[in-house]
């Protein structure tokens, strides 16, 4: 069996959105008890991750680590159309992940205890952002 749904993400600009029940409630309504779930996001300026759920701090520093590492508005880019964070964003979305796949046991999601699914926005502004889900298996 294989079903695909498409999420519509409303994010309010650059930080972490956790998808992990959007994801679950998929998964549970789809029928399929063994299997994958892939997810896929449809933009070169946000990105996905399997993360640390637990502790909000592992956020802060992940955004703090990755400000660092690909500052918005750094002189050597030059494709700035939509200001200093249209570039930061795209080099940040291809250091990260624009897929994620997740076996499927009893219905769910596989996750670890302290792993969720999150929506990266690597923009400042607030953005729609679409994931399509595509789950397989019996």
């Amino acid at each position: 069996m294989i079903r695909q749904e498409e999420l519509h993400v409303s994010t309010s600009g650059r930080g972490t959105y956790d998808l992990s029940d959007r994801i679950q409630q998929l998964v549970a309504s789809s029928g399929i008890v063994t299997g994958l779930c892939h997810i896929f996001i449809r933009h070169t300026s946000a990105s996905l991750m399997l993360c640390e759920n637990a502790d909000p701090s592992v956020m802060v520093d992940l955004e703090s680590f990755m400000q660092r590492q690909v500052p918005d508005g750094d002189s050597m880019f030059t494709h700035t159309a939509e200001g200093p964070d249209d570039m930061s964003a795209h080099v940040r979305s291809i250091l990260t992940q624009s897929d994620l796949n997740i076996p499927v046991t009893n219905g769910r999601c596989a996750l670890g205890t302290w792993q969720g699914v999150y929506l990266w926005e690597h923009r400042l502004a607030s953005h729609e952002r679409k994931v399509t889900v595509t789950m397989t298996g019996e």
